[in-house]
């Protein structure tokens, strides 16, 4: 670690749980991030704060006016710019040293397979459930934790999906790829913007935390937030044994 990566990082070195070592680690690491809207402008952005050395950032949409409400990683003179484009100038100017991948792509089955076994840890932050089980079903082949938020109206979650560790479920055993889920979007539903922010940057925290060892990961527990009142509800999930992706269901 040079001096001004010293200088720079100084503030988690002097942390017992990071140190010299864990910033090394962090330096060192490639977080794939799944969308570059409201969840993941400010994961995005912490974690290049942070300095992880490589983000793969994956969006196909477009900057909209009616984004900026919330999508912090985005300004006005980005509207019609990529989103991925756009989340890449943003880490030039907070961390230069960042190397980041820019796919503008959905994020289908083929696409993570090639990633995310590339990653050292996965967020996703987008909002619908065909790319979520497609992100998980490519964590769990990999061995690679997932982190997954979520933000709707004033209810967010976020909870780590890690499948190195064997009691612990994966996406797929808490919803199902053949339940019939209705999609939920912000477009229709609303969201309150400081809600994506709150949730984005616990992704981040939980992903260093992953990359560095520091701490408990949120592993087997899904943290639930109501933005009406800031009241938190713990839920302890479990692995279904019988799941298609990572139980003894698995084709």
């Amino acid at each position: 670690m040079n001096d001004d990566q010293l200088l720079r990082y100084s503030r988690h070195l002097l942390l017992n749980e990071i140190g010299v070592e864990g910033q090394d680690r962090i330096c060192q690491s490639h977080a794939l991030v799944i969308g570059a809207g409201g969840l993941g402008s400010p994961a995005i952005l912490y974690l290049a704060t942070a300095g992880v050395g490589r983000i793969t950032v994956v969006d196909d949409d477009t900057v909209d006016v009616t984004n900026l409400q919330r999508q912090i990683a985005h300004h006005t003179a980005d509207i019609g710019k990529p989103k991925a484009q756009s989340a890449k100038e943003k880490i030039a100017q907070l961390n230069p040293e960042v190397q980041v991948d820019v796919l503008r792509n959905r994020a289908d089955a083929g696409l993570q397979d090639r990633w995310v076994s590339k990653a050292d840890v996965v967020l996703v932050c987008c909002d619908n459930y065909k790319p979520r089980h497609a992100i998980n079903a490519a964590c769990v082949k990999h061995l690679k934790p997932l982190v997954s938020g979520a933000a709707i109206r004033f209810d967010g979650q976020i909870t780590v999906y890690d499948p190195r560790e064997k009691p612990a479920p994966c996406y797929a055993c808490i919803f199902p790829p053949q339940a019939e889920l209705t999609e939920t979007r912000c477009a229709t539903l609303g969201v309150f913007a400081p809600l994506v922010g709150i949730i984005g940057a616990m992704q981040a925290a939980e992903a260093i935390k992953l990359i560095t060892g520091a701490g408990k990961p949120l592993t087997g527990r899904l943290l639930m937030l109501d933005g009406r009142d800031m009241s938190w509800t713990e839920v302890n999930l479990k692995r279904d044994a019988a799941c298609t992706v990572c139980g003894k269901g698995t084709a």
